[in-house]
């Protein structure tokens, strides 16, 4: 009864990862044809209808610029303004003042120092556009606002945007209006963009501030879908995530906040607007079909400003355009202000316990100097607290496999009478003191501490490429070595077609701990069952394989310590039974 349990206990673990990865997990898109980019100076079309007026209720979607954009090594006419902080490296085009060029200089394509440092945002000529735009929107059709095609007139041509360095840009609409934008970076992710508007007219003016982040085609998932990627934000303190798919459907949702964030997702990076965490906000996830090309946008327009003769008003708005560290957005929740800004990393459903568990790893990296190390200690500690209930399992245990025999004569004596079988069991147990599923709790345990360690390594940025020892350099990804080819002795690649058997060392390791560890439990009464357990640490390795060597690592070191304890509580029970031998 107890290893049926505990192998139904095992398999409903098993269900609950690869069901996730089946069924729920996103499937990645196609890549579009990469023989098809937007050509140098073509701007992808506008979005139909693309910036309605205030009174129609709905937050503004404005036009891609249509202007030529740079790609960030091109040559180009566009004057631009260079951006150059610790973290990023970049440029602003004055047309339009869009962000459309950022590069994340301290995070690489792959674990290759020399391979291309991470490109975030990039212009409309690019092969994938992803951009932010700054704005105002009237419903006066006799008010000429900027736009994306406004030029704007830098007060220093020559400065470049610095962490010390703002700039400062200014528009004048011949109308008596003076637009003036002052940009300010941190030496992280986070630009400060300061609206002003000068009224030097003949009459008071009302106008709506907005942004957007837009981007074209759907992004390719990764990390098994264990990560949201796709627009998101944060309205009320409540996440709203939608996927490419459903917004395709969609076409459009809006939704209303006092302070509220939104942008786009992916397995590490992000990109997201806010305006001042005091204002009533407007925001909108859109689709629109641009010629042939999905053109995904998010955006948020903040209540009106109206600016009377001869008065200036001021409206300070944010971005993100970053790699997700999770203490720069818990830093940036309180100042700036963005409301759960660490829901941008997708902790999914068991928060409560994986960012807990993150911060306890990141805390113990602090301390050993190694992510690998903190796992290993993680794992040890995990192992302590359940000394307990795993001790109380080893007695269980016991106890059915001496109650197996009576357990056995019951059922033949009243095969034909189940009630009264239940009955007679049930007293058995009682007077016994057995739990027949005493034995599961520790695995049962085990389920939501395992799945929530995969998430932390899946979605936190601080675990990519973070390097173990020996040849594991990446515990976000599984273990690179392969049994087919001796772990690397033989001069050959595994093909495709074998990689489902490529098992790599740590996987292999993990399953001999498992079948040590199994072999110092209790044998199962039911030989069946004792078959069955005997396959399970094969089955097991092979589903893990191809997971985060961190996890594999996890596990392994966790049943290394399962072999200790049980041989621990093995010399005790064994002491107990001599005592008690007349």
């Amino acid at each position: 009864m107890d290893n049926r349990n505990t192998i139904i206990a095992i398999i409903v673990s098993l269900a609950i990862l690869l069901g996730w990865e089946v069924f729920f997990s996103p499937k990645a898109p196609p890549a579009p044809p990469a023989d098809a980019p937007i050509a140098a100076g073509q701007t992808p079309p506008a979005t139909p209808g693309s910036v309605p007026a205030p009174d129609s209720g709905a937050p503004p979607v404005a036009a891609p610029a249509t202007t030529t954009s740079l790609v960030a090594d091109a040559a180009t006419t566009d004057k631009r303004i260079v951006i150059k902080t610790a973290n990023v490296l970049g440029s602003l085009s004055l047309t339009g003042s869009r962000f459309d060029d950022i590069t994340l200089v301290d995070y690489r394509e792959t674990l290759d120092a020399q391979s291309p440092a991470i490109e975030l945002l990039a212009p409309s000529n690019a092969p994938k556009p992803y951009y932010s735009e700054w704005g105002w929107v009237t419903g006066d059709t006799g008010v000429t606002v900027p736009g994306p095609a406004t030029v704007w007139t830098s007060a220093n041509p020559d400065a470049a945007l610095t962490e010390t360095t703002p700039i400062v840009l200014t528009w004048d609409n011949g109308q008596g209006l003076v637009f003036t934008r002052t940009i300010r970076a941190d030496r992280e992710y986070l630009f400060t963009i300061e609206q002003t508007i000068q009224n030097n007219s003949d009459k008071p003016v009302t106008l709506y501030p907005y942004t957007l982040v837009a981007r074209f085609d759907e992004q390719a998932k990764s990390g098994l879908g264990m990560s949201f990627a796709g627009p998101l934000g944060v309205f009320e303190r409540t996440l709203k995530e939608i996927k490419y798919a459903d917004l395709k459907k969609k076409g459009r949702e809006t939704l209303t906040s006092v302070g509220a964030w939104i942008g786009f997702s992916d397995q590490y990076w992000l990109t997201a607007v806010s305006f001042d965490p005091a204002l009533k906000i407007s925001g909108s996830y859109n689709y629109a079909d641009a010629a042939g090309r999905d053109r995904f946008q998010t955006d948020l327009r903040a209540d009106p400003i109206t600016v009377a003769v001869g008065e200036s008003k001021t409206v300070k708005g944010y971005m993100f355009a970053g790699a997700k560290e999770l203490k720069l957005l818990d830093d940036y929740s309180v100042d700036p202000g963005f409301p759960r800004f660490d829901l941008a990393i997708d902790f999914g459903w068991y928060y409560f316990l994986t960012k807990p568990f993150f911060l306890a790893l990141r805390w113990l990296h602090g301390i050993l100097g190694n992510f690998g190390l903190a796992i290993i200690a993680f794992s040890t500690c995990v192992r302590l607290l359940m000394f307990p209930i795993a001790n109380r399992q080893y007695k269980m245990m016991n106890n059915m496999k001496r109650v197996q025999p009576e357990m056995k004569r019951l059922q033949e004596r009243h095969a034909s009478d189940k009630t009264k079988m239940n009955q007679e069991l049930m007293e058995l147990y009682k007077r016994e003191k057995v739990n027949p599923l005493g034995g599961c709790l520790p695995i049962l345990i085990q389920i939501p501490v395992f799945y929530a360690l995969y998430k932390v390594l899946s979605v936190t940025i601080e675990m990519r490429h973070a390097p173990f020892y020996g040849w594991i350099h990446n515990l976000s990804a599984a273990d690179p070595t392969s049994i087919l080819n001796l772990f690397g002795l033989l001069p050959y690649s595994i093909p495709t077609f074998l990689s489902f058997v490529s098992i790599g060392a740590w996987p292999i390791i993990m399953g001999v701990t498992m079948f040590l560890q199994q072999k110092l439990s209790p044998a199962p009464a039911d030989p069946m069952q004792g078959r069955i357990l005997m396959f399970m640490p094969i089955i097991i390795t092979f589903v893990l394989a191809p997971y985060a060597a961190g996890l594999v690592i996890y596990w392994a070191w966790s049943n290394t310590l399962g072999i200790l304890q049980q041989w621990v509580l093995l010399k005790r029970s064994q002491a107990a039974e001599v005592k008690t031998t007349p």
